[in-house]
């Protein structure tokens, strides 16, 4: 079969057999300029610098949860 969409050579002459092609099926529903801008643009100008947290605040957080546990057992052996 050699026909597209494999359809029966003795359906050829029906009208219910009449397909699109590939292209005109996939831009049936497209707008006219289907080019999408970009909403993660890449390279560019200047940026920030990431502000992290500091080690300080990482050590302290660390320590109150271990004193927490630590309490916590002592609290209620």
């Amino acid at each position: 079969m050699s026909t597209p969409h494999e359809i029966d050579p003795r359906a050829a002459g029906d009208p219910r057999n009449v397909y699109p092609s590939d292209e005109q099926f996939y831009m049936s529903d497209r707008p006219a300029d289907c080019v999408l801008p970009e909403d993660r643009p890449r390279g560019g100008g200047p940026t920030e610098p990431v502000k992290h947290r500091s080690s300080w605040a990482t050590v302290m957080m660390i320590v109150g949860i271990i004193l927490l546990i630590l309490f916590g057992i002592a609290l209620f052996p």
